[in-house]
């Protein structure tokens, strides 16, 4: 079950990252693949994913319901003009463009065409098709999904300069990860929105080769600019549901998937030394969203508190099956990819179950309790309950450990609720709930995590909210986000998140409770140079628009 919308937006189409939760996983008994067994030249890769048939072909790369999205070979056959990875070192690598530059307010970005690139119908990819695909999204609105306000574009000899309406500088990956598409086949075309590009052509490593409902097949070219992949052929497969996706990674019938496998070591890692597990680390927690406006919440005391006693440790290990590394920052911040946006004053602080500290500062705060049950200063019980949809099994784990956690310390009445997706969902846009588990987007900044979270704007919106669930209201959050994102110096942008931080950490508008890194199965068996740890220059979802990176890095095993 895809969950949200990019943990790494790609700016336009609905580039996804599947949900941790959503589409828990079990793989049964599955056969053991011989660890021992030689290295296949030039084997194929098999990409997988639960969703079942697809039933229309449509590649399209702008279309959120196209196969071509759905199953993510699009990402192997148009490209960006650079990849900008929400992990490691958050670098941006050039793609189809050799050199990208903002200014120093990131309002304008200066392009410099790769020389030598050809689409894969033999026509050169030129500035001209740069032009267009911007074009083409500046007067689409559909396709404008990253609201990227683009105000003007035009050549500059050999180059390309863009000009936003607004500083990009915490949106750059969706500028930069919009994928060209030619203006000698798309000038033509008399609708875009609904076009289903049946000869797609890209300037990508592979070529569209056959289609069916249960799988799509793509070939690698032989005048790819970057060189010959590695890899002939891929198969991008879509599996009936989530637990034949698990047998057969586990089985090596599927080879790479971004999935949540329930006891990924059992059903997983321990039926081939060549399976390999990365949670990719990225700027995007895990939180619980509190309803600021109402009881219990609408009492910092109280959220202090909760803050105080929720055992981070647990909900790594066993709601989330050490999917991801523990949330340790009292900033919210994964690290060690947010390390260093972390103010100083909050260096090396960490969260620590602090029982009777919490139970002090509630006392403090006019709270009392009869026999073990908490009451508010106003001689109420205090109660609530925490929300995640039925079947999202770990987010489900998550918020009972929360609820028994509270309960056991606080004496506060916590209740579990797992509605369906739907109510859940109407629920958190409209702000009718206690406490949800939710996740917030990632970018290459801190900004996402905290607007997410403290941003007035979000509540402009009217009854219905995007993010800021809990309706958090800061003008002086709200003032320094917009100077954070606007800022045109390091040293503005610094003094600015910093007071973010500080906000954050004293007024608690939401509880952090573990990461919510970017998932990849796959093997060594056949080719290696996989991203990971050691060596993190891209996430390793196929899904992604940096999957053509780490298509592009792969090496034959020996």
């Amino acid at each position: 079950m895809a969950r949200k919308p990019l943990i790494f937006a790609a700016g336009l189409g609905l580039v996804t990252a599947l949900a941790l939760t959503g589409c828990a996983g079990g793989g049964g008994d599955t056969a053991e693949k011989p660890s021992d067994s030689k290295p296949e030249a030039g084997a194929a890769l098999t990409i997988a994913k639960p969703d079942g048939a697809i039933t229309t072909e449509s590649n399209n790369p702008w279309s959120g319901d196209s196969s071509a999205n759905k199953l993510g070979y699009k990402n192997v056959i148009f490209e960006p003009l650079a990849i900008v990875n929400p992990t490691g070192d958050n670098e941006t690598t050039p793609w189809l463009a050799e050199k990208v530059e903002w200014n120093d307010d990131y309002t304008q970005l200066t392009v410099t065409p790769r020389a030598g690139v050809k689409w894969n119908d033999g026509e050169d990819f030129t500035a001209d098709d740069i032009l267009f695909t911007f074009n083409l999204i500046k007067s689409t609105p559909a396709f404008d999904t990253g609201n990227i306000q683009l105000s003007d574009i035009k050549k500059d000899g050999d180059d390309v300069v863009l000009t936003f309406a607004e500083s990009k500088f915490v949106k750059q990956a969706q500028v930069l990860n919009i994928q060209m598409v030619p203006e000698h086949i798309w000038k033509d075309v008399e609708d875009p929105t609904t076009f289903t590009n049946e000869n797609p052509v890209g300037t990508g490593p592979y070529v569209l080769d056959k289609f069916s409902s249960q799988s799509v097949t793509v070939t690698a070219r032989d005048d790819y600019w970057g060189g010959t992949p590695a890899v002939p052929t891929l198969y991008y497969v879509s599996y009936n549901d989530n637990t034949a996706l698990t047998t057969a990674l586990a089985s090596g019938e599927a080879d790479w998937a971004q999935a949540f496998i329930s006891d990924i070591e059992g059903q997983y890692l321990s039926k081939d030394e060549a399976n390999i597990f990365w949670p990719a680390n990225v700027m995007a927690p895990d939180v619980l969203f509190l309803n600021t406006q109402e009881k219990p919440f609408d009492d910092v005391a109280f959220r202090k508190a909760v803050n105080m006693v929720i055992d981070r440790e647990a909900h790594t290990t066993i709601a989330r099956e050490n999917a991801g590394s523990q949330l340790t920052s009292i900033t919210g911040l994964p690290t060690p990819v947010g390390e260093k946006y972390i103010a100083p004053e909050y260096q090396g602080e960490e969260f620590e179950i602090d029982v009777e500290g919490a139970k002090k500062l509630l006392e403090d705060a006019g709270y009392t309790w009869e026999g073990e049950a908490l009451m508010d200063p106003d001689g109420e019980p205090v109660e609530f309950t925490l929300e995640v949809p039925q079947g999202w099994n770990d987010y489900v784990t998550g918020i009972s450990l929360i609820a028994d956690q509270v309960k056991k310390t606080l004496g506060a009445d916590a209740k579990v609720d797992t509605p369906d997706v739907d109510t859940w969902w109407n629920a958190k846009r409209t702000g009718d709930f206690d406490a949800i588990m939710h996740w917030t987007d990632s970018g290459t900044t801190p900004y996402d995590l905290y607007s997410d979270t403290m941003d007035g704007r979000w509540l402009l919106a009217g009854d219905q909210v995007d993010y800021n669930f809990g309706r958090y209201d800061s003008p002086e959050a709200t003032e320094l986000l917009n100077t954070y994102a606007n800022a045109a110096s390091d040293e503005e942008r610094t003094a600015a998140i910093e007071g973010v931080q500080k906000i954050f950490v004293e007024d608690v508008p939401v509880i952090p409770v573990g990461t919510h890194p970017i998932l990849a199965e796959f093997n060594t068996r056949n080719y290696v140079g996989w991203p990971s740890d050691e060596d993190p220059y891209a996430p390793g979802d196929p899904l992604q628009v940096a999957a053509v990176q780490v298509l592009m890095n792969l090496e034959p095993a020996e």
